[in-house]
């Protein structure tokens, strides 16, 4: 029988969700440096954080495999 180490599981998801938050911040990121974008790129940057800190919740609240993958970052 296989089982699944979820402390291992949610680690990896977490690395994944990093790596999702850092592809989605890259051009908000060049936008806050514009003056005249650098605002509205801050609330994009809010939204994104909000997102993210959502999907790390149901990750650490996840007792299944199911719910790791269900909480992932989607492509």
């Amino acid at each position: 029988m296989i089982t699944i180490n979820i402390d291992k599981a949610k680690t990896i998801a977490h690395d994944a969700r990093r790596a999702a938050r850092t592809e989605e911040f890259k051009p908000l990121d060049v936008k806050a440096t514009i003056p005249s974008e650098a605002e509205q790129a801050e609330l994009q940057r809010q939204l994104v954080r909000e997102k993210y800190a959502e999907m790390q919740a149901q990750i650490d609240s996840a007792q299944t495999v199911d719910q790791i993958k269900a909480a992932m970052p989607q492509p």
